[in-house]
């Protein structure tokens, strides 16, 4: 299978030499994908990966190693592209050796080189005494390779101090340009320096010729002595007094010389102890620039200086050096302290965090310094956010608000969001808003809201440090990037590997804590009594508007999506998931809450303006105030990335149907209290008309109020309307924004929306069928009219002609209103009055001729008037009624018949015209 990438291949170094650990920079192609995929990297057959620094897929930085070759190719190895090649190289050069005078940048080993009192007769001076030039000749390097001499005088050294000093070698790397009249001079300069120190020995001789010769003297004295007497008897005596005289001269001696060598030897122990101090200067002045230092915060230079002390003194034998020694120790034990106090002490930033336990690890501090600061980074954290809880309440019950330096964590005075959003409401709301006031929004918004925001803010502020403390302790970069401390790495890792669950806690409990502090400031229902006396204690005077908790929950999907970029594993931040789903819901219910009481107010603001349709604002302005409340949870509906569908428990989708029933049921509530609302009640002061229908109400300007019959007409046109289309239209929206169970809340809410309307019907006919009706049986037997005795018909009689007056007038009251509304109204007005003349014709015992033919000119006058609004039951009431009269057998009867009806039609063709004109909507219908 091939690689999805291709070879690394470096195409630069820079430099492209030097010395071991130089710090390199290397360049090319497909480097690796991220510091993970870096498998290997060495330079020159060295493994450089410990040091390596992955930058970018073209950009690696590491030291180069001790490697045995001077020169070769630097091959890069990564996961993803395998083994690499390289198209330049790199030199590795050798350190050039410090002479003793020569300045340098590290610390060179100092040896003992010279003693003042053993030495003193060889007449070699100190090294830091020896001339770095002993021709005396100007020195001219030459450019002789190193490995080249190297090879010409193996085993051998340039340096004259070296005890395999090579002369030859000397002249060549120093002195190869030089003539040969310098070198003359050179041998000169040689032997005065021979001179000199010969001179110094034979000086010294000179100085004790004359003890000697005392010495000298005195022994030759005895000697004569013992030969002149040569015998065996004066051996013993002789003896003895040689005894003595050697004795008197030691004494003698010592007498002479007594003053002179106690003043050399005080002087050649002040010399040797003058050495000493120059020599040792370093230790001796040691914890006095280690207090400097510290006071300075110079910690790495203290750091650098015990390191070198403890090298050079830490396993001393010397009293002296001892006794300094553990002063250095004294005074860095106190270091060690006084470094753990700053690591401890909050707030911190991530860079002096990692100073100082890199400062510690040098030092050698006991215990594990690095998880000591992450427990107090995770305690102060937790404290940070109860001691924002506590702030927040005590400013609620209306104590002043206890700035505490902990919360002040930065000075960003630019406004809020929320001051955003506040402004707006206060501007729709009409009411005055200071702009110029940056912390405006902190008296207008909630102070639970205020304080989610502060509490979101602070945890996000202060986590991911926290979170990259961690990190930096898992991957030992705490102590050190390179290898140079590589046993410290190793050692943080183990411990991270062992705290690892540990941590895991301190991060749940930071969440846990984060999540709980805002359910006890918004839902405080979903916390147990023990937990709510924790992390509650606000006073919940009203909850908060839909608006509000959707700017929560804004706020709460930042601070989420925030921590999901520090890569904290999920199952850690799934809380604070299932804090934004329960966020959500309550969102949800409490806008479809608040919403249903807007609903309840829009009888209030019913004008009883009518359009062209027979419509006021009042749909409208239903439709509009549901579009509106959806529109505004959109966010709140849509699923962010890891976020659940809102709608995914049974209950809540239960919950939101029936509150989405119970909006839909409260504007028909709403309907029907404006409908049948007492005269007395209805507020028509603002009534006005529509100025495009000029005719409307012209009965109603003159009284400037509603009949009951208007307003009931008025409702049944709106309700006809919602009907076909706003609970349509508004079951669209539901879809559109994922509501569970529409065809439900749309089925019911229709049931109740025509249940009204017919209560409402019923009620309208009956104000205006039944007056009819009833006007029908005093008017037929008016002037004691008998169907038995009357006489031949003229016409139709008056109770007639007022029944279609007073059809013609609910006629026209109906078409003011809604052209819509005519067939069905008239329909069954004329019902009513069909079945009511058919019982009255079927309740006369017996028709005389006359009476026949009066009573079927006025049936078929009323159902000729009418014939475009009869039904099925009126017309089987006309026929029942025709039936009850007798046939009509004689021509002439039918003839007379017929020309009354038409003389009707003719007479009363001005009032009959509104039933003609509306057969164009009757069709429609």
């Amino acid at each position: 299978m091939s690689r999805a990438r291709q070879p690394p291949l470096v195409t630069g170094i820079s430099p492209n030499e030097g010395i071991a650990w130089t710090k390199v920079t290397i360049r090319g192609e497909n480097l690796g994908t991220g510091p993970t995929d870096l498998l290997g990297l060495t330079i020159c057959g060295h493994n450089c990966l410990l040091t390596a620094e992955w930058m970018s897929a073209s950009k690696i930085v590491c030291r180069v190693g001790q490697a045995k070759n001077d020169k070769g190719d630097i091959i890069v190895t990564t996961k993803s592209g395998g083994k690499g090649t390289s198209t330049v190289s790199f030199k590795l050069l050798k350190p050039e050796k410090i002479g003793i005078l020569d300045q340098s940048a590290v610390w060179v080993d100092e040896m003992n080189y010279y003693d003042m009192r053993t030495d003193r007769n060889k007449g070699i001076p100190p090294l830091s005494l020896r001339p770095t030039n002993p021709l005396g000749i100007e020195i001219d390097k030459g450019r002789f390779p190193q490995k080249d001499l190297e090879s010409l005088f193996p085993g051998m050294s340039a340096d004259f101090t070296s005890e395999n000093f090579s002369a030859a070698w000397y002249l060549i790397e120093n002195h190869s340009t030089t003539s040969f009249d310098q070198l003359k001079t050179a041998v000169v300069n040689l032997k005065k320096q021979a001179n000199k120190k010969n001179e110094g020995s034979l000086a010294y001789v000179k100085g004790g010729l004359s003890t000697f010769f005392e010495a000298q003297d005195a022994l030759s004295a005895i000697h004569q002595k013992l030969e002149a007497d040569g015998t065996e008897k004066v051996e013993g005596s002789m003896t003895q007094k040689l005894e003595n005289v050697l004795n008197r001269a030691s004494n003698t001696a010592d007498t002479l010389f007594q003053e002179v060598l106690g003043r050399k030897d005080k002087a050649d122990s002040t010399r040797n102890a003058l050495n000493v101090l120059q020599r040792f200067k370093f230790l001796f002045n040691l914890p006095l620039n280690i207090e400097r230092n510290i006071q300075k915060g110079d910690y790495d230079v203290v750091i650098n200086d015990y390191e070198k002390a403890k090298s050079l003194f830490g396993k001393t034998e010397v009293q002296v050096f001892k006794k300094y020694y553990a002063e250095v120790e004294t005074r860095i034990e106190a270091l060690r302290e006084l470094l753990l106090d700053k690591l401890l002490e909050t707030p911190s930033t991530l860079h002096d965090q990692k100073r100082y336990i890199r400062y510690l690890s040098d030092l050698h501090a006991p215990g594990d310094p690095a998880w000591q600061c992450i427990g107090a980074q995770h305690q102060w954290i937790l404290q940070l956010m109860h001691n924002c809880k506590e702030s927040y309440v005590k400013e609620q019950k209306g104590n002043a608000l206890l700035h505490s330096p902990m919360l002040d964590l930065d000075n960003d005075v630019r406004p809020s969001p929320i001051g955003h959003l506040s402004q707006t409401a206060s501007l729709k709301r009409g009411s005055s808003f200071q702009s110029g006031r940056d912390d405006a929004w902190r008296y207008k918004a909630p102070q639970q809201v205020v304080f989610v925001e502060k509490l979101t803010k602070l945890v996000v502020s202060q986590l991911p440090n926290f979170w990259k403390l961690w990190v930096s302790y898992v991957n030992g970069s705490l102590f050190s990037e390179t290898a140079e401390k590589s046993g410290q790495m190793e050692r943080s890792k183990k411990n991270a590997r062992q705290r690892q669950n540990d941590f895991k806690k301190m991060i749940q409990e930071v969440m846990h804590s984060l999540v709980k502090l805002i359910r006890g400031a918004l839902l405080p229902f979903s916390l147990r009594e023990g937990e709510l006396r924790q992390y509650g204690g606000w006073e919940m005077k009203s909850e908060l508007s839909g608006q509000w908790l959707t700017h929560v929950i804004q706020t709460v999907r930042l601070s989420s999506e925030s921590l999901t970029a520090l890569e904290i594993p999920n199952d850690m931040l799934q809380i604070i998931q299932d804090l934004i789903l329960d966020l959500r819901v309550r969102c949800i219910i409490v806008t479809l809450q608040h919403t249903a009481e807007d609903i309840k107010r829009l009888a209030e603001k019913e004008d009883w303006v009518v359009d062209n349709e027979g419509l006021t604002s009042l749909p409208s302005q239903f439709e509009q105030c549901i579009i509106r409340s959806l529109q505004s949870l959109k966010t709140v509906l849509d699923c962010k990335p890891g976020e659940a569908s809102v709608f995914q428990q049974q209950k809540t989708q239960e919950d939101v149907c029936q509150l989405s029933i119970g909006i839909m049921q409260g504007f028909i509530d709403c309907l029907e209290q404006l409908s049948t609302k007492p005269d007395g009640d209805i507020d028509t002061s603002h009534l006005s008309v529509d100025v495009s229908s000029p005719d409307l109400f012209g009965s109603i300007h003159e009284e400037s109020s509603l009949s009951s019959e208007q307003r009931l007409l008025i409702a049944l046109s709106n309700c006809r309307y919602l009907e076909r289309h706003t609970f349509l239209n508004i079951a669209e929206h539901f879809e559109k924004h994922g509501f569970q169970g529409v065809d439900k809340i749309t089925q019911v809410s229709m049931e109740s929306l025509k249940e009204l309307d017919q209560r409402l019907f019923e009620m309208y006919i009956e104000f205006k069928a039944d007056p009819i009706v009833g006007s029908l049986e005093p008017g037929i037997y008016a002037g004691y009219f008998d169907w038995k005795d009357c006489l031949i018909p003229t016409g139709v009689r008056n109770y007639l002609k007022e029944a279609l007056v007073n059809i013609i007038a609910v006629h026209a009251e109906v078409f003011t209103i809604s052209k819509d509304l005519v067939p069905r109204v008239m329909s069954r007005v004329v019902e009513a009055v069909s079945e009511e003349l058919s019982r009255l014709m079927q309740c006369v015992s017996s028709f005389s001729k006359n009476g026949a033919l009066q009573a079927k000119l006025e049936i078929c006058a009323l159902r000729d008037t009418v014939a475009i609004y009869l039904t099925p039951e009126s017309k089987s009431s006309f026929k029942q009624a025709l039936e009850a009269l007798p046939q009509l057998s004689s021509g002439t009867d039918r003839k007379l018949l017929e020309e009354l009806l038409n003389k009707f039609k003719s007479s009363m063709h001005l009032q009959l015209t509104c039933f003609q004109a509306s057969s164009s909507a009757m069709m429609k219908t």
